[in-house]
């Protein structure tokens, strides 16, 4: 599971049983009881493990919005206890790329604003978990001072 965590709403995201397909679960209004609605869904899913994606800038430092997400983040944890555990996320341009896919779909104004933070937390799960499949299907490329071996 995979959680967008703005200022108003908390994007929800699950994966598939065999962790391949991310899609868009929920989205969460942060009021009083957001960290039981959460867990909750955590429960409901069965969930393994939560990547939370931690909003950096261009250049990959921590601004102060990322200071926000993981104090959010600790608090989430405190609440669930220590499974599942809690991974961070470079959520990089995540928002536009949802909002792009948005349109592309069709959707209305009313409707993107509805849904983005759902299908922004999609992909930054399916960024993650793309990352360790890449790793293992491609083989490393040589390093130049090992020959070409042929």
């Amino acid at each position: 599971m995979a959680l967008d965590v703005g200022e108003r709403r908390v994007g929800v995201a699950v994966s598939d049983e065999n962790a391949v397909i991310a899609s868009p679960l929920a989205v969460v209004d942060r009021r009083r009881d957001d960290l039981a609605e959460i867990a909750r869904l955590v429960a409901a899913w069965e969930v393994d493990r939560l990547v939370v994606g931690l909003p950096t800038g261009l250049s990959g430092r921590e601004g102060p919005q990322a200071a926000l997400v993981r104090a959010y983040a600790a608090r989430l944890a405190a609440h669930l206890g220590p499974e599942p555990p809690i991974a961070f996320w470079d959520e990089r341009l995540t928002t536009a790329i949802a909002e792009r896919a948005l349109i592309a779909t069709g959707a209305r104004r009313a409707e993107r604003r509805e849904r983005i933070d759902a299908v922004a937390a999609a992909v930054i799960l399916q960024s993650f978990l793309d990352v360790p499949r890449h790793r293992t299907r491609t083989p490393p490329l040589p390093r130049p001072d090992e020959g070409s071996g042929g």
